[in-house]
């Protein structure tokens, strides 16, 4: 169910030509998976890259003490504009390309195009969390996983990639693990979407937790 309500979202998830627009999460809600880059972005400088990481950190420290959801969306918004803008125009186009592969529900291309804008930016998150939806989708949930933790050790406090991983862990029928990846998500970003009522079903399954 999940999977479908993800591939249902793509095509509005990155109109062309718009930065930071994003790939929802499998049960996380609209707005909370990797940010594709902009057709025409440049690669950052040495100093603009300084100072785009400076100011990701600042967010995401306001993003973990948000008062409200209001506060955070903004904020949130920001912060997947940030993540997009470290992709490449030639990653950009390849994540749309395997945005397509998804829609058409062929996964393995999608994993193949993927394959390529690693190969360009390895260092850039976003193709490793799509990529670990794309390898999700063609059944291999233990690549899958790996690509998330990969994208997880390049930007540690990637709510989406935390998300996604959690959602393999639940298909997978580990609720303790799914329940502690949710729980080191909503620590990043309190506000996500439907998160708070999944984080009590987690509990019930995994802990035994009635309240």
């Amino acid at each position: 169910m999940r999977r479908r309500a993800l591939l249902a979202g793509l095509a509005a998830a990155v109109p062309v030509g718009a930065a930071g627009q994003v790939l929802p999460v499998p049960g996380a809600g609209p707005g909370v998976g990797p940010a594709v880059p902009p057709l025409a972005s440049p690669m950052p400088r040495a100093g603009a890259a300084e100072a785009r990481r400076a100011e990701l950190d600042r967010l995401l420290d306001s993003l973990a003490a948000a008062p409200d959801e209001a506060a955070a969306a903004p904020i949130q918004a920001r912060i997947q504009a940030l993540w997009a803008e470290g992709g490449s125009p030639a990653v950009g186009l390849l994540l749309r390309k395997s945005l397509r592969a998804l829609q058409a529900n062929e996964a393995p291309d999608a994993v193949e195009d993927l394959d390529a804008a690693i190969t360009l930016q390895p260092d850039f998150p976003e193709s490793w969390v799509l990529r670990g939806q794309a390898q999700a989708a063609s059944g291999d949930r233990a690549a899958a996983a790996a690509d998330l933790r990969e994208a997880l050790r390049l930007e540690p406090r990637h709510f989406g990639a935390l998300m996604a991983l959690s959602d393999l862990q639940e298909e997978a029928g580990d609720a303790a693990g799914a329940l502690r990846s949710l729980e080191a998500a909503l620590r990043i970003n309190p506000w996500l979407p439907g998160a708070a009522q999944r984080r009590r079903e987690l509990s019930r399954r995994a802990l035994g937790d009635q309240t």
